[in-house]
């Protein structure tokens, strides 16, 4: 019975686990600001190929 007791005392797995969701909720984040961004990226290339297009037509 002392074992259970112990093990709910310990929390050294929780800090892991929390460390653990923190990098995941930043990988979200850095694939949510990259894909807006990759999109933005997208559209100005587009718009300056067609500029340039036009300037040698």
């Amino acid at each position: 019975m002392t074992f259970f007791k112990n093990m709910l005392r310990d929390e050294a797995g929780a800090t892991a686990i929390e460390y653990g969701l923190i990098a995941a909720l930043i990988a979200v984040a850095a694939i949510a600001a990259l894909n807006s961004l990759g999109g933005n990226l997208n559209n100005t290339f587009n718009s300056v190929s067609d500029e340039l297009e036009e300037a040698n037509a």
